[in-house]
């Protein structure tokens, strides 16, 4: 077998639950990408989630502003959760977004590059000693915009509404930041995302030996699930779970037009470095 870090093979053991051996074979033989080994092992050992993952990826903040019919979001990392609630930071974060909104523009490269946003950014490196980046940035632009920033500023949301509510539009991003859905109607699902979580449905109903119709009807009952919990307006109230989102939208005569939602360092990963192994190897190579 191919070297894999015990790090790896440890984290994708907590995330599934399988055993050791079974982890860092499905890690070979994917090269050591731990997001592709949970796909393979779904499909052949009927695991049916993978927990997050369990290394923090990056820390930061996200930052919101909202006037009008106009909302921008972005995302500035830090190393730490600890700079990450430093005065300084959290100054040159807000001087980010008031750049993002004043130019409307969610190109942080150029926008660095023209606002002078990367001299005070190196300056604010050699001041906190850790690296800082802007990560990421978007708006949304609707006739009533909703917006959501949880107390630790670790998730955002913006909601764009087409109507005249509000608080409803508040209510929407509230519950897009705790449930956390794809898209505003399961007719908007990525195909590619759609093909892939039908591979690994198709994968392990095939595992159970039934015949192909029967492993159609599965695999088409799962979809179908599969869209209904991701999807906005299928998706049960987060304050009355007695009606869906899409219910509610309609009860109060509005349309959801759009979503943003950030949560900090998501699809980031942090690389962990086995230093025993790398002292040794490095011995090993010396003699």
């Amino acid at each position: 077998m191919a070297k894999i870090a015990i790090s790896l093979v440890k984290e994708l053991r907590d995330r599934t639950g399988l055993g050791m051996m079974e982890c860092k074979r499905a890690l070979v033989d994917c090269n050591g990408n731990i997001e592709k080994a949970i796909d393979e092992l779904r499909k052949t050992s009927g695991l049916k989630a993978a927990k997050k993952a369990g290394r923090t990826a990056a820390e930061g903040v996200i930052g919101i502003k909202t006037a009008g019919s106009y909302g921008v979001i972005c995302e500035i990392n830090s190393e730490t959760d600890f700079v990450a609630r430093d005065d300084n930071f959290n100054n040159f974060v807000e001087a980010v977004l008031e750049s993002v909104f004043d130019n409307k523009t969610t190109d942080l490269n150029s926008l660095f590059s023209k606002e002078n946003l990367e001299d005070a950014r190196q300056a604010l490196i050699q001041k906190i000693g850790e690296n800082v980046l802007p990560r990421r940035a978007s708006s949304v632009e609707a006739p009533i915009i909703g917006s959501y920033l949880h107390s630790n500023n670790k998730i955002g949301v913006l909601v764009g509404l087409r109507g005249d509510n509000h608080d409803l539009a508040q209510d929407i991003a509230m519950h897009i930041a705790a449930v956390n859905p794809v898209v505003v109607e399961s007719k908007d699902m990525p195909s590619d995302l759609l093909a892939a979580e039908e591979e690994i449905y198709a994968a392990q109903a095939r595992e159970t030996g039934k015949p192909d119709k029967i492993i159609e009807k599965m695999v088409s009952g799962r979809l179908k699930k599969f869209l209904k919990e991701n999807s906005l307006m299928d998706q049960p109230f987060v304050k009355d779970g007695d009606i869906t989102v899409g219910e509610l939208v309609k009860r109060h005569n509005v349309e959801v037009m759009c979503f943003e939602r950030f949560e900090v360092g998501e699809g980031v990963t942090i690389e962990e470095v086995d230093f025993a192994a790398e002292v040794a190897e490095q011995l090993k190579n010396s003699t």
